[in-house]
This record gives structure tokens, C-alpha cells and sequence, in this order.
């Protein structure tokens, strides 16, 4: 087929240089005549065919199927950048929530350490309280150790000084004067 149209295509390019010859155009001896009928013949056989119409039918299914391939890309495209702005916006949801969580986090550690710092310092009352309470009782337990200790001493040097002074009469005189006074408290 392409011969025949390159032969045509050939013979209508050199037929000014077959026209000066003395050969009428409308005979079959005349190449070019011959050529142009085929050519004529050629074209009216693709259109009993109908060969157009089958290219042009082919060439729009071709330009169809291109146009629904476009379309089909177009709605993935936009498929894609929705999931895209989806996945970007739960992004941000997520980072705005991970803020949160450690704004909150930082909140109640500044709060707990707060409140460790207030119970340290309850703690450290109680205990304060409760050295001051033995140091006291500590103290008051001295205190009376030294008063027992120096009333026994006083005793002790009482007794060594009266009995050097007091003689068997005076020990005696004591001692009724002791249970008489004890008799009237008594009764």
C-alpha cells in the first residue's frame, strides 16, 4: 500500500515532465492517467468499506479511552491530595494532642513537685516538732535527774551532818516529835 501511494505521489510529482510529451491525458497509455484512476479506484474501494469511518470510530475509542484514562488519573489525583489533606489534618491533630499531652505532663509535674515540696516541709515540721518534743523531755529528764541527784546529796549530807551533831537524846526527841506531828495529819 505504500508503494502504490508512493508510486502515485511520484508519478502526480513528475507529470509536468510527461505533459510535455505528445500522449493525450485521458489514455490509458499515459501513466500519469493510469495512476491517477488507481489512485481514484484505491480511494473508492476504502470508501465502500468504509474504512474512514472504521479509522475515524477507532480514533475516537482511542481519544475515549484517553479521555477516561485522564479522567480515572484526574480522580486518583484528587483521590491522593484528599487522603494527603486527611493525613496532613490527623497530623496536626495528633501534634496539637502530643502539645497537650505534654503541657499537661509538664502541669502536673510542676504540681507533684509542688506538692512534694510542701509534704518535705510537713515532714520536716513533724520531725522538727518532734526533736524539740524529746530534746525537751530530754531536758526536763536532766532537769529532775539533777534535782533527785541533789536532793539525794542534800540528804546525804543532811544526814551526815546531823548525825554528827545530834546525840541518842536528841535522835530520840526527834523521832516522838516526828510520829506526833504524823498522828495529827493523819487524823
Amino acid at each position: 500500500m505504500q508503494r502504490i501511494t508512493l508510486s502515485a505521489a511520484a508519478t502526480m510529482l513528475a507529470s509536468p515532465a510527461f505533459a510535455a510529451g505528445d500522449k493525450p491525458f485521458f489514455s490509458l497509455g499515459n501513466t500519469d492517467f493510469v495512476v491517477t484512476l488507481g489512485f481514484l479506484v484505491f480511494i473508492g474501494i476504502l470508501i465502500y468499506y468504509k474504512v474512514p469511518t472504521l479509522l475515524v470510530g477507532m480514533l475516537d475509542k482511542r481519544a475515549d479511552g484517553i479521555r477516561s484514562e485522564l479522567d480515572e488519573a484526574k480522580a486518583l489525583r484528587e483521590e491522593a491530595q484528599a487522603l494527603l489533606a486527611s493525613y496532613e489534618r490527623q497530623q496536626r491533630d495528633v501534634q496539637e494532642q502530643a502539645d497537650r499531652i505534654i503541657a499537661h505532663a509538664k502541669e502536673e509535674a510542676t504540681l507533684a513537685g509542688e506538692q512534694a515540696r510542701k509534704d518535705l516541709e510537713k515532714s520536716i515540721a513533724r520531725r522538727m516538732a518532734a526533736a524539740e518534743d524529746q530534746i525537751e523531755s530530754a531536758r526536763t529528764n536532766a532537769v529532775k535527774e539533777v534535782r533527785d541527784r541533789a536532793i539525794a546529796v542534800a540528804v546525804h549530807a543532811a544526814r551526815d551532818v546531823v548525825a554528827k551533831q545530834m546525840t541518842a537524846k536528841d535522835a530520840t526527841k526527834s523521832i516522838d516529835d516526828a510520829i506526833s506531828e504524823v498522828g495529827k495529819k493523819l487524823h
